[in-house]
């Protein structure tokens, strides 16, 4: 597996969080998402293929 470094990725935030800090970031890394806490954007990440976050999302 390839090692992904957060620093270098584009994160964004839902637009729905408005000025909450409270919720998650995401970024597309290659064949995955990255996902951390906006509160801690230095702490760690979480990496899921595109298919278990698309399953992710389909089932919120």
């Amino acid at each position: 597996m390839t090692r992904i470094n957060p620093h270098e990725l584009i994160w964004r935030r839902s637009s729905r969080s408005g000025n909450n800090l409270n919720c998650v970031e995401i970024a597309r890394v290659p064949e995955a998402v990255a996902v951390r806490d906006s509160k801690d954007p230095e702490g760690p990440a979480l990496v899921f293929t595109s298919t278990a976050f698309t399953a992710f999302l389909r089932r919120l």
